[in-house]
């Protein structure tokens, strides 16, 4: 027998080295280990169908698209704000976007919807959500509505900029992607908003009346100023129709503006009109927000969460977009000025 350390041989019988005294005792082989496969990632099922989701992300059984990030998502950049962001249920894939941010004690709440019959016009409103929410929190606390308001027209055209970027050549397209465009900044009890199109901002007060700060710009709002029910024209055929957008065919990206100083607490909702479809008046939004705090807290992402799980229940026929801001204030009384 030879050392294994040394190398020195040994007499028979040995058990340790007499020139380095190792061991010589055997070594015992380590005991095979049987490979573990790696695991196989469960193919994609369809949301629609329980169906495979092919390699091209499309069910092969009834064509449905595959799920992703942008269906369903929330952000609360800070408990007093946050939005939810939801496909609904009878849209194939999300248009709608958001983007929310907290720049000391100042809150921008933007919102974007896209116009669902024009291809891309999803990426078309997250690119122009994230632009204008970006130079609003660009703004400083305790600014005048005027600045504010100047800082609105800004950031449209950021927004309007960054379409153009995100979607490349538009020159060969008859229908460029498109969206509306609504941004809220709430600074202290005051309250500036920025619009093109129909998506809405209203201020609920925990005490007192509702107000729609926004005003639309859509066929159905000229419908109710020739005189038509505010009802019977958002539910025509096309009441829908908006008149002013962002995108590469929009006349002009200059948004309307309008203002509203709290003089209480309550909430500033910045919403699409896959939620206000089912909830028109302000007075109904109201009653419908008090009944998702009183069932969900005060945290503005479950109350928001709760706003959209109501849109589709009523039917989710569109994508469903909802962002909440807390304002805690007390000073002079609400009024509005849209201009």
């Amino acid at each position: 027998m030879t050392c294994a350390a040394c190398g020195t041989v040994a007499g028979d019988g040995a058990a340790f080295c007499e020139q380095c005294g190792a061991s010589l005792a055997p070594v015992a082989a380590a005991p095979a280990v049987a490979a573990v496969p790696e695991p196989v990632a469960a193919a994609p099922v369809c949301r629609a169908c329980g169906g495979t989701i092919a390699a091209d992300g499309y069910c092969e059984q009834c064509g449905e698209p595959a799920a992703n990030e942008r269906d369903h998502w929330s952000e609360l950049p800070s408990a007093l704000v946050g939005g939810v962001c939801d496909r609904g249920r009878r849209h194939t894939r999300n248009e709608d976007a958001m983007a929310l941010a907290v720049a000391g004690t100042t809150a921008v709440l933007v919102v974007c919807d896209g116009v669902s019959t024009v291809a891309d016009s999803d990426l078309a409103s997250l690119a122009a959500a994230r632009a204008a929410r970006d130079v609003l929190a660009t703004g400083t606390a305790g600014s005048s509505i005027g600045t504010w308001s100047a800082l609105l027209d800004t950031a449209a055209a950021a927004a309007d900029r960054a379409i153009a970027d995100a979607i490349g050549d538009m020159a060969e397209r008859a229908e460029p992607p498109s969206c509306t465009f609504v941004a809220a900044v709430v600074d202290g009890p005051t309250v500036v908003a920025g619009w093109l199109g129909d998506s809405r901002v209203y201020w609920v007060p925990d005490d007192g009346a509702a107000l729609q700060v926004s005003v639309d710009d859509s066929a159905a709002n000229e419908m109710i100023a020739r005189g038509v029910p505010r009802a019977r024209a958002e539910a025509s055929p096309e009441g829908h129709a908006i008149t002013r957008w962002l995108g590469a065919d929009a006349e002009t990206v200059v948004p309307s503006t309008g203002t509203t100083r709290a003089q209480g607490p309550g909430w500033v909702l910045v919403c699409s009109d896959g939620l206000w479809n089912y909830c028109s008046e302000a007075a109904d939004i109201a009653d419908l927000l008090h009944r998702a705090v009183a069932t969900n807290g005060p945290s503005p992402d479950a109350i928001a969460a709760e706003l959209v799980r109501w849109a589709n229940e009523q039917g989710g026929h569109d994508n469903i977009t909802a962002a909440l801001a807390r304002v805690d204030a007390g000073l002079d009384t609400v009024q509005t000025s849209p201009t």
